[in-house]
């Protein structure tokens, strides 16, 4: 069985103070729950990593160039998030696919970067509100599939999160059945191109306003299996109901 993962993505957010909120969240978790990750600013990785030593909170980083080394200055390579004892990577998010024009063989790069630094990668796909009123979602979540998950993909070296950026931070949500068909799109895709066995085993997260009082309503589609959560994640106060509802589900 795919093992449920809460994973929280604190963007450009926050200073090292804020991490107190880190062994907060870690005292509500426990290592039967749902799995849980917190995705903190490059800064602050060693320093979360030192925090959540001994816990059953894993971190990740938001991003990684697709090189191991070389001229890029600011940039932060896959082999520097995996020496702060980072075990996750968030790749392909809508804002970096928006902001800094990432196309989905950017995406793959990155992805086949991450795999090598022994890291686990978070690939986001979503369409725009502009896509979704056309009915075009199911063909952009193909075109993203493709062309962003790379053929070596399984269930121990990728996640899949599935993002409409209409919902990112607006407060929308999809309905639960636009939710579970996208999802159910996802995974009938991957069984196509890897096999049942290897898509099986690939988690499936939704991302989008999560928030306490909506989470256990997602959580009930088949295919969801954790959420990626920006503001809501932020705060133990916040993220800790979102974990329970999951294992719960």
């Amino acid at each position: 069985m795919r093992r449920k993962l809460a994973a929280g993505n604190w963007k450009m957010n926050v200073t090292a103070g804020a991490l107190s909120e880190l062994v907060e969240l870690a005292k509500q978790v426990n290592p039967g729950d749902a799995e849980t990750l917190i995705c903190p600013p490059s800064p602050l990785l060693y320093l979360a990593c030192e925090k959540l030593r001994g816990t059953a909170i894993a971190i990740g980083a938001q991003d990684c160039h697709a090189e191991p080394s070389g001229a890029f200055t600011g940039d932060i390579s896959a082999p520097m998030v995996a020496d702060t004892g980072a075990t996750y990577v968030i790749l392909g998010h809508s804002e970096r696919r928006d902001l800094h024009a990432e196309k989905d063989a950017d995406v793959a790069a990155k992805t086949r970067a991450a795999w090598g630094a022994g890291l686990t990668a978070i690939i986001c796909i979503g369409e725009s509100g502009a896509d979704r009123e056309a009915d075009k979602t199911l063909d952009i979540i193909a075109t993203q599939l493709q062309g962003s998950v790379p053929d070596a993909a399984t269930g121990e070296n990728t996640v899949i999160a599935y993002e409409p950026i209409w919902a990112i931070g607006t407060g929308k949500t999809p309905t639960l059945d636009q939710i579970i068909e996208v999802h159910d799109f996802i995974r009938a895709r991957l069984i196509e191109r890897f096999g049942q066995q290897t898509a099986d085993a690939i988690r499936l997260l939704y991302g989008g306003s999560v928030k306490p009082d909506n989470a256990a309503e997602i959580f009930t589609a088949e295919n969801v299996d954790g959420a990626l959560v920006g503001g809501a994640s932020l705060k133990a106060a916040d993220f800790a109901p979102i974990i329970k509802a999951l294992t719960q589900a």
